[in-house]
């Protein structure tokens, strides 16, 4: 991966797991690698805001012998990645409903009622 690329990050997890990935989900081959002529290639100039522990960053892990992403393995991870994403906003609402009823509110008219309460 280019990790100069202001579009690259990593992520290291409690577990000690890295994640090395575009953000912009323009490289297949992570975390091996980027598309040799990437069209969205942008240098990075500064590291403002980030947070970096250590000098040395995580090494990668050791890249499989065999890379074959065909296209019937692509359009199985974009297919995957599809119902994520639309599975998301019902797993989010399901969240909220459940702090709603925590909060013993029980739907549209409590929340109502209770802007009503506050003034």
């Amino acid at each position: 991966m280019r990790e100069h690329c202001k579009h690259f990050q990593s992520r290291t997890y409690a577990s000690g797991e890295v994640a090395r990935f575009c953000v912009l989900d323009l490289a297949p081959e992570a975390p091996w690698r980027c598309p040799e002529d990437c069209p969205r290639y942008e240098r990075r100039m500064a590291d403002v805001g980030w947070t970096i522990e250590g000098l040395v960053r995580p090494s990668v892990p050791a890249e499989p012998e065999i890379i074959e992403l065909n296209d019937d393995a692509a359009a199985l991870l974009d297919e995957a990645e599809d119902i994520l994403n639309m599975a998301g906003p019902e797993i989010l609402a399901e969240v909220e409903r459940q702090r709603a009823r925590e909060r013993g509110e029980t739907g549209f008219l409590d929340r109502i009622k209770s802007r009503f309460r506050r003034h």
